[in-house]
């Protein structure tokens, strides 16, 4: 069944796009949730109008983001923990910990926008990567510190 996008989906398509989808899909959750229009004359203008606005405002959005990028990039953490001779941490510094460190700077990002290979076990310098759009990522400097004793 074909249908044309009246929001962006993820993993299926853009605004404005004409996508073919299963009828129980496009019947059951794309047409009530008012995601896709079934593909008319009419309803291909009334799409074109809205994704040309839509296009403006998602060329606004990334050229903030990209500014809020520099910000973070601009930015370096220092995370605490408690650690043996050998500078292994008793624990891991998470994304949590990071987004956290990052908002006592002024810098407000959700964890899930952390990327994280791995959490940071030792003590030392790490770049992490902030997802902040797709097509915009920032890198944080992380310095891991060994906290002072009480």
């Amino acid at each position: 069944m074909q249908l044309l996008l009246n929001k962006n989906i993820e993993h299926l398509g853009r605004i404005g796009e004409i996508v073919t989808v299963k009828p129980g899909y496009a019947r059951n959750y794309l047409l009530p949730m008012g995601l896709a229009v079934p593909v008319t004359k009419a309803n291909l203008a009334q799409i074109e109008k809205v994704r040309e606005r839509a296009v403006a405002e998602e060329r606004q959005r990334l050229e903030s983001m990209r500014e809020f990028a520099a910000k973070v990039e601009q930015t370096s953490v220092t995370i605490e923990g408690r650690a043996n001779d050998d500078g292994h941490l008793f624990g891991s510094v998470a994304a949590t910990q990071i987004a956290h460190a990052l908002q006592e700077k002024g810098i407000t990002v959700e964890a899930k926008t952390i990327r994280l290979d791995h959490p940071i076990k030792e003590i030392g310098v790490y770049d992490v990567v902030v997802h902040l759009h797709p097509e915009v990522d920032a890198t944080v400097k992380v310095w891991v510190v060994q906290s002072k004793p009480a």
